[in-house]
């Protein structure tokens, strides 16, 4: 059987359950006794299916106590234009994946698992070298654990504008005026600015999209 044909196979069986493969729950611990986490490259775009591929072969395989969480951290922001709001979920760490793992006295990955990971379509290799993979030092685990504890219900609106910037406005009927950020609103995706307009200057709010810095023009 082909990796490809495996893979297909592996992926109609249903999904682990959702504790190893989405956020993680507030009381978990950083790593599971005897394991440690580490890196692994994968094909760009591939992070999500990698990560869903590896968790269904470990059940099935009965690799559990060998492999444990496996977690591609990403974030939901949300974005206002026209009114209409979009919301987008982006990899915090596109091109990794992270993965909990019990290594051989030695350093090396246990060889079942090492054919498991390296037969998946999309896997390149872990940081490391001479096939001895690095583990994360406990600062890097504490920051990934963080953010694949971010709470989803609440998207945010990430502005890349900032009080006091030179800005000049693209759509509208303000179009090419240039003007001052005066205050930030990301609650609801806007940007105030101040334009003078006729020798006095006023404040317009704009969805971020409308404008751009001028120093870019």
């Amino acid at each position: 059987m082909s990796d490809q044909d495996q893979d297909q196979q592996v992926a109609a069986t249903p999904i682990a359950p959702p504790e190893r493969s989405g956020l993680l729950r507030p009381d978990e611990p950083m790593r599971q006794e005897g394991m440690n986490w580490f890196v692994l490259r994968v094909a760009s775009n591939k992070e999500s299916s990698v990560q869903q591929t590896l968790l269904r072969k470990v059940q099935i395989e009965g690799m559990a106590h060998l492999v444990g969480r496996i977690l591609v951290p990403t974030e939901k922001t949300k974005t206002v234009k026209g009114g209409k709001v979009k919301i987008t979920e982006t990899k915090l760490y596109p091109g990794y994946v992270f993965v909990e793992m019990r290594l051989e006295p030695d350093g090396r990955i246990p060889q079942d698992v090492f054919f498991l990971i390296k037969e998946t379509t999309g896997v390149g290799d872990f940081v490391g070298t001479a096939g001895r993979p690095t583990a994360m030092k406990e600062h890097e685990i504490e920051k990934m654990l963080i953010d694949s504890r971010k709470p989803e219900d609440e998207p945010s609106v990430k502005l890349v504008f900032a009080k006091g910037e030179h800005v000049v406005i693209k759509e509208g009927p303000f179009q090419s005026y240039e003007g001052t950020v005066d205050e930030v609103l990301p609650e609801k995706g806007l940007v105030r600015v101040l334009v003078t307009i006729f020798g006095r200057q006023a404040p317009i709010e704009l969805e971020e999209w409308m404008i751009g810095k001028a120093d870019e023009q």
